[in-house]
């Protein structure tokens, strides 16, 4: 009888951490999981360290106004030449990368009116695309955008780069050109408003992609890339500010 007690009380006790993990597994699961979702940002907030880091340096050092402001995605954000590929204007890169036209739209008020700019380079538009939203919609985030430097600054001039197809993204490449010409249909009948197509730059003569262009992820532009890019745009620039 006592052998038999035995075996029951060691069997609970072979039991008792499985329960024991068990219980507490389902007590944190929940809070883990919830503590994660909480702090992961959403919508606008997530670029906002990078919007205070550009504030944080235009404290330490004021930019100039009446330059030329460039905001966007990644091509902007990446577009670590652009002061040598325009060295006769006063150019500032506030490009934050992953970002889609109605984050720069959200933003303006903070990397955009403060500094007073006559022109305004916005390229944007692919990442939009590539989570789902249709040109159409893409096109009416831009007007939404464009409405905005129209209400702070009615005599900033404001320039869409039009989209070029990326190797890793070949399949929206329609895409790509629907909005480029919803765009460009509305530049035409809109003043102070310019339009630099650039689809082109990266497709070859037999409707490829262009992989030279772009660094190993095929989505971003290299040097050669760039250097396309600015040759497109600077004919819209305008005289020098310098």
């Amino acid at each position: 009888m006592r052998f038999t007690h035995f075996l029951c009380f060691v069997a609970i006790m072979l039991c008792l951490p499985c329960l024991v993990t068990r219980s507490s597994h389902a007590q944190t699961s929940p809070t883990t999981s919830t503590a994660a979702a909480t702090t992961r940002p959403t919508g606008p907030a997530r670029w906002e360290k990078e919007i205070a880091a550009y504030e944080a340096a235009d404290r330490a050092n004021a930019p100039a106004k009446g330059g030329i402001v460039f905001t966007g995605s990644s091509t902007i954000r990446g577009w670590k030449t652009l002061a040598s590929d325009f060295p006769d204007h006063h150019v500032l890169n506030r490009g934050f990368g992953g970002s889609q036209i109605a984050d720069a739209t959200h933003f303006a008020d903070r990397i955009i009116v403060p500094y007073a700019p006559r022109m305004v380079v916005l390229r944007a538009g692919g990442n939009d695309i590539h989570s789902g939203k249709s040109p159409e919609r893409v096109f009416a985030d831009y007007q939404a955008f464009v409405e905005r430097i129209r209400t702070k600054l009615p005599d900033t001039e404001i320039v869409f780069i039009g989209l070029a197809p990326a190797p890793s993204r070949w399949n929206q490449r329609d895409a790509n050109r629907k909005l480029n010409q919803l765009v460009e249909q509305y530049t035409a009948t809109s003043p102070g408003l310019k339009y630099v197509e650039t689809y082109d730059t990266t497709v070859a003569a037999d409707g490829s992609p262009r992989e030279e262009l772009f660094v190993k992820d095929r989505l971003h532009f290299n040097a050669a890339g760039y250097k396309l890019l600015a040759e497109r745009v600077r004919p819209v620039l305008g005289t020098g500010t310098k």
